[in-house]
């Protein structure tokens, strides 16, 4: 972490202008006194305190530096909510802005490569690996419910054709999730094929599962119940005998 230079008024005002542009705690923050403030003669000609400070070493600070750093370069104005877990070795980052859109990418892409080189940061020099979760504007649940939703779709379409899908290339997680979403079907399974970054899941239909076993429920929307038609067989046959 670079150090970062202030002046104030005061060494208290440079620490707390330090504490706000490192959006960070006093507890989280190192600095060096350069220069205190002094007062000129009856007051006039005052010097201002100059610090240098910045954060410690530890793990979510380490991750805030480099994402502020690439914020920097995007010239994309946001703030991070950081949850370090050490017990379970995960960390949690959180992105706070407007239109994050170009953050997230398709498909999330942007946001994965992101969160990779997060992974890499941090794990570059450690001893145990650290999962790394990267998120903004609640994508990473709103696109686990897509996908569980896309799961249960694919699914029934299999059992309709009784002919296999394959899904679009999807990162290990989100694999995951489709398998995770169709493990308890009990017409359907699921494997992954081809190499990264262009392994997909593949949903087929079970050896021996009994079709006629499969109820089609509320996708099937019948045009006629049994009384109607009943009514309009009985109708076509007096028609008949009249002609």
């Amino acid at each position: 972490m670079e150090w970062l230079e202030i002046s104030a008024k005061t060494t208290d005002e440079a620490i707390t202008e330090a504490l706000i542009k490192l959006q960070t705690t006093s507890d989280r923050i190192e600095y060096e006194i350069i220069e205190k403030e002094s007062s000129g003669f009856l007051g006039l000609f005052n010097k201002p305190a100059r610090i240098r400070a910045k954060l410690k070493d530890s793990v979510d600070n380490i991750a805030k530096d480099f994402l502020t750093k690439v914020f920097e370069a995007m010239s994309i104005d946001a703030k991070l909510e950081v949850e370090y877990d050490e017990d379970n070795s995960a960390i949690d980052i959180n992105i706070i802005g407007d239109d994050m859109g170009v953050l997230i990418g398709k498909r999330g892409q942007t946001l994965d490569s992101l969160q990779y080189l997060v992974s890499l940061v941090l794990n570059k020099e450690s001893d145990n690996y650290l999962k790394v979760k990267l998120d903004t504007e609640n994508y990473r649940q709103r696109r686990k419910e897509t996908l569980e939703n896309l799961g249960k779709n694919i699914a029934y379409k299999v059992k309709r054709t009784k002919k296999s899908v394959s899904l679009e290339p999807m990162n290990p997680y989100e694999r995951r999730i489709i398998h995770s979403v169709l493990q308890n079907d009990k017409f359907v399974e699921t494997h992954s094929e081809g190499e990264e970054p262009y392994r997909r899941v593949v949903v087929t239909l079970k050896k021996g599962a009994v079709n006629r076993d499969y109820k089609y429920g509320s996708h099937v929307k019948y045009p006629h119940s049994n009384s109607n038609y009943n009514r309009n067989k009985e109708y076509s046959q007096r028609h008949s005998e009249v002609e």
